[in-house]
C-alpha cells in the first residue's frame, strides 16, 4: 500500500509518500510545495492544487492521510490552512483515493507512543522508522512523513471503525 501523508499549509505543504509492505515502511518520495508570500490567495491555492495533483498522478497513492486542522489563536492562518486542506482533499477525492484525517495528538501517539511528544522526538522517530540518514527539512516534510506513518500504523483499525459506524 502506498500512503501519501500531507501536512497542509498555505506557504508550505509538506508531503511524503511511504510504501507499506507487511510491517515494513519505506520512503518513496518526500518534500514540500512552497508558495510565495505576496501572491494572491486564490493563486496560491491553485498552485497547491496543481502540485498535489501532479504528485498524486506520478506516485499513485492508494490512500492519503492529512493532518486535521489545529485551531489556534490566529484565525487568519487557520482559514488559510483550511483552504489548503480543502484543495488537497479535492485532489484526492477526484482521484478516488481513500482519505483519512488525524489530529496532531493522534500522529504523535502513533509515531512516538506519547500524544504530547515534542516536535524533535517525532522528527527523530520518523528518521528511525524510515531509516533516513537525516531528519527531513523543513519541519513540514517530517510532519507529512509522520502523518503517513501514523496512517500506516492505524489505517486498518480506522477503516474497520468507520465501516462499523456506517452500518
Amino acid at each position: 500500500m502506498r500512503i501519501l501523508g500531507i501536512d497542509p499549509g498555505i506557504a508550505i505543504v509538506g508531503f511524503g509518500f511511504v510504501d507499506k509492505k507487511g510491517n515494513q515502511l519505506s520512503p518513496v518520495q518526500y518534500g514540500c510545495i512552497q508558495t510565495e508570500a505576496h501572491t494572491e490567495s486564490g493563486e496560491r491555492l491553485k498552485q497547491i492544487y496543481e502540485a498535489v495533483c501532479e504528485l498524486m498522478d506520478r506516485y499513485q497513492p492508494d490512500e492519503i492521510a492529512v493532518e486535521k486542522l489545529f485551531f489556534n489563536r490566529n484565525v487568519t492562518t487557520a482559514f488559510a490552512v483550511g483552504q489548503a486542506r480543502g484543495v488537497v482533499l479535492l485532489a484526492a477525492a477526484q482521484r478516488g483515493v481513500n482519505i483519512a484525517e488525524y489530529t496532531p495528538l493522534q500522529v504523535k501517539q502513533a509515531v512516538v507512543g506519547y500524544g504530547k511528544a515534542e516536535k524533535k522526538q517525532v522528527q527523530e522517530m520518523v528518521k528511525m522508522i524510515l531509516k533516513l540518514r537525516v531528519v527531513p527539512k523543513p519541519d513540514d516534510v517530517a510532519d507529512a512523513l509522520a502523518i503517513a506513518i501514523c496512517h500506516a500504523h492505524t489505517a486498518q483499525v480506522t477503516w474497520k471503525i468507520n465501516e462499523g459506524s456506517a452500518k
